[in-house]
């Protein structure tokens, strides 16, 4: 099978040259496209590779009829809708590896840069100034820096910060305090930072907790004279309460390398004043950054369209082909077992509980229940369900998912139980794998059975009296319809005179054969099924 993929934003040549010695891959090199051309041809490809130029809205996807997989070769997504992609199912993995040193190297040296004034003395002694005195610097040794984020990028410019002998202070709500501190950095409260540096470096990708957080409130909290660097993501800094603060002196100096309007407008404030220094976004613009990138963006698009190997995901967790194939006993049996709750559930589902009993070993479940969801989700809606967007559509549709796990086992060394609940009932089954590759349904509500989940399925509960298996092979074999497994169960307990016959027939059964069945006097329930 050959995939088609375009890029649409300049690619370094060593990623585009992956694709074209892929044979699986169909590359088309078209960057610089509006829009609306963008929009024309997007229906014919499976992936895109992008980087910051290209849009991806909303209003593209609508067009985009095959795609699987938007790769950014960079770390920043903010250029794509990343929850419209969730929903129709289509995987945004990025590449946050590729360009961290040299995005934290750019960091520093913009604060060097502003510190020493740099930039403004080469552009005075090359227009015949000596202004020595008038571009006198500072020193960094023993100066504090607050590091806003601590993630790659910030955990480098940390270290880099301690080896030029400064204070480094950290706020991040995520990462735990015992990581920064044994980093050899001290984790501090926002607020705190915002007191304390003498520097302030923004290392956060813009999200709706970001946009605007450095703001008119955050600078008046700043120590006065305070120097900031953004080589983070434009709209994170308060551009206006940023030329506010400049000008009254609470903030001395300003390193910009990226604005919330790209490339910024001519008569942008921020570009005339003396202590601002800025660059036009060059915080990932080296050589071997793009290199970095180009190379790992194509290989993990590539992985994904062949092998479904999903790397560096911002909507879904990422997993190995080699995890993959491990699970994939447990892939198919979680999804059939889904796909049974379905037919069986009566009412508006509710909730979802993923139970892991017994020993799974050391296997990566998130994938497994997320298999479960697919499965459940696949005859309920109308849009394509996958691994990409199955939690996002369970979500819209109010069904909430639970997951449990215990190392105690029943009958089986591990089994998966699956427990719907609806606004009319609630309905368990539960599963297990036979041998290393065969998925087998083990449980229905209170009725033990053993049987394979595929096929023209049909669940019958009677009264468990002589001859009514044999009233229902007459039925069908009245109809010329071939029984070829029969599983009867016993309710668990024992008790109440019910079982329950599970038949796989070679062909579907219709309205006309599942009214005689249900019409047998001994049936209580006929539910059929298609897995």
């Amino acid at each position: 099978m050959t995939y088609k993929v375009l890029v649409s934003d300049k690619l370094g040549d060593a990623g585009i040259q992956i694709f074209e010695a892929d044979p699986e891959i169909e590359v088309d090199v078209k960057t610089d496209l509006s829009p609306e051309e963008l929009k024309e041809i997007i229906g014919e490809y499976d992936g895109l590779a992008i980087r910051s130029a290209t849009r991806v809205t909303e209003d593209l996807l609508e067009a985009a009829d095959k795609l699987k997989v938007i790769g950014r070769a960079g770390i920043g997504v903010d250029n794509i809708d990343v929850p419209a992609a969730t929903k129709r199912g289509i995987l945004v993995m990025n590449t946050p590896g590729g360009n961290v040193v040299t995005t934290a190297e750019h960091a520093i040296a913009m604060m060097m840069s502003l510190t020493r004034n740099i930039p403004q003395g080469t552009m005075s002694l090359k227009e015949g100034r000596w202004d020595k005195k008038k571009l006198q610097g500072r020193e960094i040794m023993n100066k504090t820096l607050g590091v806003i984020g601590f993630g790659k990028i910030g955990s480098v410019v940390a270290k880099r910060a301690r080896g030029l002998k400064m204070k480094v202070i950290v706020y991040d709500p995520v990462v735990t305090p015992e990581k920064i501190q044994k980093s050899g950095c001290e984790s501090v409260s926002v607020d705190e930072l915002y007191e304390r540096a003498d520097y302030i470096t923004i290392h956060v990708p813009k999200i709706k907790k970001t946009a605007n957080m450095i703001n008119k409130d955050a600078f008046a909290k700043m120590k006065d004279g305070v120097m900031l660097i953004n080589c983070a993501r434009g709209g994170i800094v308060d551009e206006d309460a940023l030329c506010e603060a400049l000008k009254l002196g609470k903030v001395a100096g300003a390193a910009m390398d990226v604005f919330a309007e790209e490339p910024p407008p001519a008569d942008h404030p921020l570009l005339p004043m003396d202590n601002v220094i800025v660059t036009p976004h060059l915080g990932a613009s080296t050589a071997e950054a793009q290199t970095n990138v180009a190379v790992a963006i194509a290989n993990q698009i590539a992985d994904y369209l062949k092998n479904e190997t999903i790397t560096n995901s911002v909507n879904v967790p990422s997993v190995s082909g080699k995890v993959l194939e491990e699970l994939d006993p447990y892939l198919r049996l979680a999804d059939r077992l889904g796909c049974l709750q379905a037919q069986l559930a009566q009412g508006h589902i509710r909730e979802l509980e993923v139970a892991y009993e017994g020993d799974f070993g050391d296997l990566e479940l998130a994938p497994v229940t997320t298999a479960v969801v697919c499965g459940l989700l696949e005859p309920l809606v109308i849009d394509d369900v996958n691994t990409v967007n199955a939690r996002f559509l369970a979500k819209e549709m109010g069904i909430k998912v639970l997951e449990s796990s215990t190392e105690d086992a029943q009958e089986f060394i591990n089994q998966l139980t699956i427990k719907v609940k609806t606004d009319k009932d609630e309905t368990t089954v539960a599963g297990t794998v036979f041998g290393k590759h065969d998925p087998r349904v083990v449980k229905i509500n209170d009725f033990r059975l053993e049987m394979k989940p595929e096929g023209y399925l049909t669940l019958i509960q009677n009264m468990d009296i002589p001859g009514e298996i044999g009233n229902i092979g007459t039925v069908l074999g009245n109809n010329n319809i071939n029984i070829s497994r029969m599983t009867v169960g016993q309710e668990a307990d024992g008790g109440g005179g019910r079982n329950i016959v599970f038949l796989r027939t070679d062909t579907p059964l219709d309205k006309n054969v599942l009214s005689q069945l249900e019409s047998m006097p001994q049936a209580r329930t006929v539910i059929y099924m298609e897995l």
